[in-house]
């Protein structure tokens, strides 16, 4: 689109809003009508740690929200000179799993617990034997689950569980309701009815601990929807809680609220059979869409759905790059103290290129990048740490390789169960997220980990933002019967440039090595966890 099309199509409101609320940022993306981006605005923040738990303030959600929008409306005014006053559709996404619950009067009763916390572990295995499923303790029923078990007098209170993305979409439009690739995260979908499953639903209500509660688990969730249909509109309560100086007009439809796994799917083209993506940031997770169901329950793996009800494995580590970013500042310290003033976004690139020169498998060093506990390798808590020998090679390269290598090792163990236990075919792994944002590096790293070749669009860094904004558009512009993945394909995707790398036989030599070594190292971490 030329500047006129789009001061055109941003006047008409012939545009599409997405907004995602990631681990660290929050993020709007404004699209046209040939879907690429006209404007974006973003607020950094930050998970808290209070009394045990990982959270975040629903303030701050608030907060974040209105300072992104008001940056994405300042620049559409800037680049476009015209004011930002409608969409033709908007979209909302965010992290997945965790627990928020509100009583009848729409207030919050305990604090919200994040996709970070590992702390329903007893829950968890009780209720994947219960539903011969895999429920991770991330997920909200394990949340709830482990919730009952404690005794916690809020349990009875409960008139409405729910995701962070949830909890935005339903006090914009008043709609409680979800995406079903979100509500994958909440409780175990039924594919052949795309809703939450029945048996497993009736199964859990007739738990003793459980029903003797005044609620029952359907009425407390979200209702399901799926991409393409409607899912409410914009209230002028929400109008104003996006837009406090009331510009923002109220009427704008609202798709199915989805998480960041189903929009990165989206973003990657990455929702047909046979095709996966890898998000890497602050935590990671690999989806692949299956053919076929798994031949038996692993607890490592997660079972979603596409936005459209598709079964996705899901391997998911909850840690990723944050020691790796927090490395990273400590550096950016140090060059400050000498006088050196450079730029985080530069420093990053230098040192992750720098990692490129060094050993395969990381000169004999080992990082663990455990900021919180790790499921896949049943660690209870987070101990970030580094070990050498006075072997090992100890350089700035190694270094930086070494916290590459572990970003992405804990993920690697899940596939282990995929590609060699389940032998599933997948044809093409599109990454996306921070760990690519510098060309080649992130991407060779990861290749060598899945052992596939991996392909990184040049849209990749926008994330889940655009694809929301994507669902967002499809619900408001697709024609009858045509599926998500036929527009993505047809509208979207066609003629997009993409970088595709192969796995290199010494890197992928280099990251074996360095996971045997991490494999026998992991007693280390748990000393360090029963230490400190």
């Amino acid at each position: 689109m030329n500047n006129h099309d789009s001061q055109s199509a941003i006047a008409d409101g012939k545009t599409a809003l997405g907004v995602e609320f990631g681990s660290t940022r929050i993020k709007a993306i404004l699209i046209g009508e040939d879907h690429t981006p006209l404007a974006s605005g973003s607020h950094e923040w930050e998970n808290r740690y209070e009394n045990g738990v990982w959270t975040y303030h629903l303030e701050d959600v608030w907060k974040g929200l209105q300072e992104s929008y008001r940056r994405l409306k300042d620049e559409v005014l800037e680049k476009y000179g015209v004011p930002l006053q409608t969409v033709g559709a908007l979209g909302f996404s965010g992290m997945m799993h965790g627990y928020l619950v509100l009583d009848t009067a729409g207030c919050q009763i305990a604090p919200f617990r994040t996709w970070r916390n590992t702390m329903t572990e007893e829950a968890a295995e009780q209720l994947t034997d219960l539903f011969d499923f895999a429920i991770p303790q991330r997920w909200s029923i394990a949340h709830l689950y482990q919730a009952i078990l404690n005794g916690e007098p809020h349990v009875a209170e409960i008139a409405y569980l729910t995701t962070l993305v949830g909890y935005v979409h339903w006090k914009l439009t008043g709609e409680r309701v979800l995406g079903i690739g979100e509500a994958s995260g909440m409780f175990p979908i039924d594919s052949a009815t795309n809703d939450y499953d029945a048996r497993r639903i009736a199964l859990f209500e007739a738990l003793p601990k459980v029903e003797v509660f005044p609620w029952r688990l359907r009425d407390i969730l979200p209702r399901v929807r799926m991409a393409g249909e409607p899912a409410g509109v914009l209230t002028a309560e929400g109008a104003r809680l996006i837009d406090p100086t009331e510009e923002l007009q109220p009427g704008i439809p609202l798709c199915p609220p989805e998480g960041d796994a189903g929009t990165g799917m989206v973003a990657t083209n990455s929702v047909a059979e046979r095709t996966g993506n890898v998000s890497a940031g602050t935590s990671v997770f690999a989806m692949i869409v299956l053919e076929q169901a798994l031949s038996r329950v692993y607890p490592e793996i997660d079972m979603v759905t596409t936005p459209v009800g598709k079964p996705v494995a899901m391997v998911h580590s909850n840690n990723c790059t944050s020691d790796l970013n927090a490395w990273v500042g400590l550096f950016h310290d140090f060059a400050r103290a000498l006088g050196v003033e450079i730029e985080l976004a530069r420093l990053f690139e230098m040192l992750y290129r720098k990692a490129l020169e060094g050993d395969p498998d990381g000169g004999g060093l080992l990082a663990y990048n455990y900021l919180s506990g790790e499921h896949l390798t049943q660690i209870e808590a987070g101990r970030p740490l580094f070990v050498r020998t006075p072997e090992s090679a100890f350089t700035l390269a190694n270094f930086m390789r070494v916290h590459l290598l572990a970003s992405v090792a804990t993920l690697r163990t899940g596939l282990n169960i995929l590609f060699e236990q389940e032998h599933v075919k997948i044809d093409q792994i599109l990454g996306h997220g921070g760990f690519f944002k510098t060309p080649e590096v992130g991407q060779r790293i990861m290749a060598a980990a899945m052992q596939v070749p991996v392909t990184v669009m040049e849209t990749a860094g926008e994330g889940g933002a655009w694809g929301i904004a994507l669902l967002a558009a499809y619900m408001h512009q697709h024609e009858p019967g045509e599926t998500l993945e036929a527009y993505l394909a047809r509208r979207v995707f066609t003629g997009q440039k993409r970088v595709t790398l192969a796995p290199d036989p010494q890197d992928v030599v280099g990251f074996a090595a360095f996971m045997e070594r991490y494999t026998r190292g992991l007693s280390i971490e748990r000393a360090a966890v029963e230490a400190l």
